[in-house]
């Protein structure tokens, strides 16, 4: 037996009144899910556990079939391992947006979804007028890097961080750090404005019609992690990876999942999905289980953009869930989202996600296709929802 998961990171969310009053997942069309949905088993699962952030980092471990709480790893701190930097004992990693402030108000939370060419060659620009002995700046992908603060993990820790994603369109001057380190933070915001203000390639930008990256925002604090049980000796299956964002990619290095590099895969529309898919599928040769993460929901709830969150779906549907279906052996599938992103609110909420178990040893229970909905109304409820692991690898 082989198995997939297939992520589709943010494609829940809420009733929409230019839909019609459904979500986008009712109202996209995806004939390969439903049909997984009318065979499979379907239901909800809570991956966000109560009083934890929304966020991928808590949803993403709960789908791999760790627990959010007990297994708590700071986002920086996973997104950092993606890049290969290990933390000192006095260094906290922060993710750092690169990001658009304009009138007081954010925005972009993802500096006009930079490219991260771009970004690189912006990054290096802050890098070498800022880094020094507390502060070093990593680069990542698009608008998403990493900044390491040494010497001040107390301070890092008792401070008060807001993602940039959850302040889209509103002003950002009561969002900025608060706590013990907060002027540390805010004297480094302040001093890479100048560069930005300053940099060619925003320049380029501007000229061609892009927002300018004006400003760089640091969140999420990570410490160097403990380590996680290896994926492989908790469940006795060798997986692997496929994902365009360093989260997933992080936790993949901390599980012991081979992270699969294959060209095309980003956090965007423009995303080869199937290549994404036959890259993933590929991997079950030498590999019993592939999560195949897809960011592109995620990315158009954030932005507010229907249309695009539509076509991000069912482009999940037709390249990515039909060619597992046309699996040559047996294959074991679950797809699901991590969390909802509603459009309505350009960010995550910790409401429960539908999900679809598919395949050999499955037994149908009676959902006529794959939303919100529909999963709801089977009755089955997996809390916590990590256990959506379990259910998938039952017969293992």
């Amino acid at each position: 037996m082989k198995y997939c998961v297939i992520i589709l990171d943010g494609a829940a969310g809420w009733p929409l009144p230019e839909l019609g009053g459904r979500t986008t997942l009712q109202a996209a069309s995806t004939p390969n899910l439903d049909a997984m949905a009318r065979e499979g088993m379907s239901g909800l699962a809570q991956t966000v556990p109560e009083g934890e952030e929304p966020s991928s980092a808590a949803a993403c471990t709960s789908i791999l079939g760790y627990d959010p709480v007990a297994d708590r790893i700071g986002r920086g701190a996973i997104e950092a391992a993606s890049i290969g930097i290990e933390l000192a004992p006095d260094e906290v990693a922060l993710r750092l947006n690169l990001v658009t402030l304009q009138n007081d108000i954010m925005a972009s939370y993802a500096g006009g979804h930079i490219s991260t060419q771009e970004a690189h060659g912006i990054v290096a620009d802050l890098a070498a007028s800022l880094d020094d002995d507390v502060f070093r700046l990593y680069p990542g992908v698009a608008y998403r890097h990493i900044l390491v603060v040494k010497g001040h993990p107390e301070l890092m820790g008792d401070t008060s961080y807001t993602p940039p994603h959850d302040i889209s369109d509103k002003s950002f001057q009561d969002y900025l750090p608060r706590g013990a380190g907060a002027a540390l933070l805010i004297d480094y915001m302040t001093r890479a404005r100048p560069i930005l203000a300053n940099s060619g390639i925003n320049a380029c930008r501007v000229a061609e019609g892009f927002p300018p990256v004006t400003d760089v925002w640091p969140f999420w604090p990570g410490v160097a992690p403990k380590g996680m049980a290896g994926f492989i000796d908790s469940r006795g299956v060798r997986p692997a990876l496929t994902s365009g964002v360093d989260l997933l990619n992080g936790l993949a290095v901390l599980a012991g999942i081979d992270r699969l590099d294959i060209p095309g895969v980003s956090d965007g529309p423009d995303n080869d999905y199937a290549a994404q898919a036959e890259g993933g599928l590929a991997a079950l040769a030498d590999h019993d289980l592939v999560v195949i993460h897809v960011e592109s929901p995620d990315e158009a709830g954030h932005s507010g953009d229907v249309a695009e969150k539509l076509a991000a779906i069912e482009s999940i549907d037709r390249e990515v869930v039909a060619r597992a279906l046309s699996f040559n052996g047996e294959l074991r599938i679950l797809a699901m989202p991590d969390h909802p992103t509603p459009i309505a609110l350009k960010t995550h909420v910790g409401e429960a996600v539908p999900f679809v178990l598919y395949g050999p040893g499955v037994i149908g229970n009676g959902a006529d296709g794959y939303d919100e909905s529909s999963a709801g109304g089977t009755g089955v409820f997996v809390d916590p929802g990590r256990g959506v692991m379990d259910l998938l690898l039952d017969s293992n």
